[in-house]
C-alpha cells in the first residue's frame, strides 16, 4: 500500500503559526520541519543560486532535491533570498514582522552581521521566538568556532563510549548530536510558544551541539564522573543486564532482552532446555551474570546457534521475554510492521520519478500527524510567499529576480 501526502489541516495543534527557517544543514532543519509536522507554515529560506548544502548530498530525488535534504524539509515550503543582499534582508524583515518563530544557525555573530539577529528582529516583532542553534555557547571562549556532528561527538565523549572494547572509537550510524539539538531546539520553542500565550512576549532561544552532546551520554556520563574514569564499551551488550542484546542464532541475529531473573529461568529451562543454568549460583541473580558474563555468555552462544532464529523468536514470544529481528535498514523501511504503521509515505518527483520520506512519529486522538507538504523544489514557493502573501507585484519580484536577489 502507498501512503500519499495530505492536505493541510486546521485542527493540527500549530496551525497559523508561521516560522522562518533560515538555517541550513540539518539541526536547524530537523527544528523546523518537527513545527511543520505538528501543523505549522515554514518557509525555509534558501539562497537563491545553491540552495541549501544538503542539495548536494546524497542521492538525488528529484531536479533540486537530494534524500539527504528530503529527510529534514518535509512540510515546509521553500523560497529563494540572497541574504548577502540588503533587499533580500529587507524581505526577510518584512516577512518576520509577521512570523512567529525563527530558527538560524548561522555561525555565532553570523546573523547580526547580516542584521537579522535577535534584537534587529525583535526590534520588528517583539512577540517574536528567535531560535539560534550554534556549536558551542555564545558566552564561551568557542562561540565563534564552527559546530560539526563528528567533531562534537569526539569532544563530547559519545564515540569513546559507542562501539566494541576492542575496536576504536566509532561514530554513531547517523548524526545524533544534530538531531538531538534540533528535537531539542523544537521542544524549547514549543515551551516559548506556550509561555508566549501567557505573557504576549517572545523569548531568545539559543542550543550549542556541545552541549546537547554532553547531555546526550546521559547514565554513561554520569557512571564516568562518579568512577573519576571512562566506563567500559560492551558494544551491543548492556552494560548491567546479562543476558542482553543482538546474538546469533543459527540462521542470523536476533535480539534477545531478558530483563528479570524469572525470566532467566524460563529462558534456560523452556528455551534452551538448561535447567542448570539459572541453578547455578554464578547466574542464579542478574548482579551475578553480571559478574559473570565472561562465563555464561560463550554457553548461552553455543545454545542459541543450535536454534532456527524463527523457532527462537516464536518461544520467547510464547514464554514472556523480549526478543526481535535484526533487520537490514531496507527490510526495516519494506517490513510489514512499517506498513501498517504507515510510516512511510510516497511521493512523484519533479523528474517524474517516485521519492519517498518518513512520516512525522507522532500521533493525536490517535491519528498521525500528516505529511502535508513533500519537501520542496528550490525557491518553489518564492512567488507565492512574496507575491500574493508579502504583497510583492509581478514586476517587483521580476527587477528582483533580475538583480538576483531572489530566485
Amino acid at each position: 500500500m502507498t501512503h500519499t501526502p495530505s492536505t493541510p489541516d486546521a485542527d493540527l495543534p500549530l496551525a497559523g503559526v508561521r516560522v522562518l527557517d533560515l538555517s541550513r544543514i540539518l539541526a536547524g532543519p530537523w527544528c523546523a520541519m518537527v513545527l511543520g509536522d505538528l501543523g505549522a507554515d515554514v518557509i525555509k529560506v534558501e539562497h537563491p543560486g545553491r540552495g541549501d548544502d544538503t542539495r548536494d548530498w546524497g542521492l538525488r530525488t528529484g531536479t533540486s532535491n537530494t534524500s539527504y535534504f528530503d529527510s529534514v524539509n518535509r512540510n515546509k515550503r521553500s523560497i529563494g533570498i540572497d541574504l548577502a543582499t540588503a533587499e533580500g534582508v529587507a524581505l526577510v524583515k518584512a516577512m518576520a514582522r509577521e512570523a512567529d518563530v525563527v530558527v538560524q544557525n548561522f555561525k555565532t555573530g553570523g546573523a547580526d552581521k547580516l542584521g537579522l539577529g535577535y534584537a534587529d528582529l525583535c526590534a520588528v516583532n517583539p512577540r517574536l521566538i528567535y531560535c539560534s542553534i550554534a556549536g558551542y555557547g555564545s558566552d564561551g571562549p568557542e562561540a565563534t568556532r564552527p559546530g560539526y556532528d563528528l567533531v562534537v561527538q569526539g569532544e563530547a565523549g559519545l564515540m569513546a563510549l559507542n562501539g566494541e572494547a576492542s575496536q576504536p572509537p566509532l561514530k554513531f550510524g547517523v548524526a545524533a548530536v544534530d538531531l538531538f539539538t534540533g528535537q531539542y531546539a523544537a521542544q524549547a520553542v514549543l515551551a516559548a510558544l506556550y509561555q508566549r500565550e501567557r505573557t504576549g512576549r517572545g523569548r531568545q532561544i539559543e542550543l550549542a551541539l556541545f552541549d546537547c552532546g554532553l547531555t546526550l551520554t546521559s547514565y554513561y556520563g554520569l557512571e564516568a564522573l562518579a568512577q573519576r574514569q571512562d566506563p567500559p564499551r560492551y558494544g551491543n551488550a548492556h552494560p548491567s543486564i546479562v543476558p542482553y542484546g543482538v546474538f546469533q542464532a543459527g540462521d542470523g541475529p536476533l535480539v534477545l532482552t531478558v530483563g528479570n531473573n524469572a525470566q532467566f529461568k524460563r529462558f534456560c529451562e523452556v528455551i534452551l532446555d538448561r535447567p542448570d543454568l539459572p541453578a547455578d549460583p554464578r547466574f542464579a541473580t542478574n548482579l551475578e551474570r553480571s559478574r559473570n558474563r565472561a562465563a555464561l555468555l560463550p554457553i548461552l552462544e553455543a545454545e542459541l546457534l543450535k536454534h532456527r532464529r524463527a523457532d527462537l523468536l516464536a518461544a520467547l514470544k510464547a514464554a514472556g521475554i523480549p526478543g526481535g529481528e535484526v533487520l537490514g535498514l531496507l527490510e526495516a523501511l519494506t517490513s510489514a510492521r512499517a506498513e501498517a504503521a504507515g510510516m512511510v509515505v510516497s511521493g512523484t518527483a519533479d523528474t517524474g520519478q517516485p521519492r519517498h520520506v518518513l512520516a512525522p512519529p507522532y500521533r493525536m486522538d490517535g491519528q498521525r500527524m500528516p505529511v502535508r507538504r513533500m519537501p520542496p523544489a528550490l525557491a518553489g514557493d518564492t512567488a507565492a510567499v512574496l507575491g500574493a502573501e508579502l504583497g510583492q507585484s509581478p514586476e517587483q519580484l521580476a527587477q528582483l529576480q533580475a538583480r538576483s536577489v531572489v530566485r
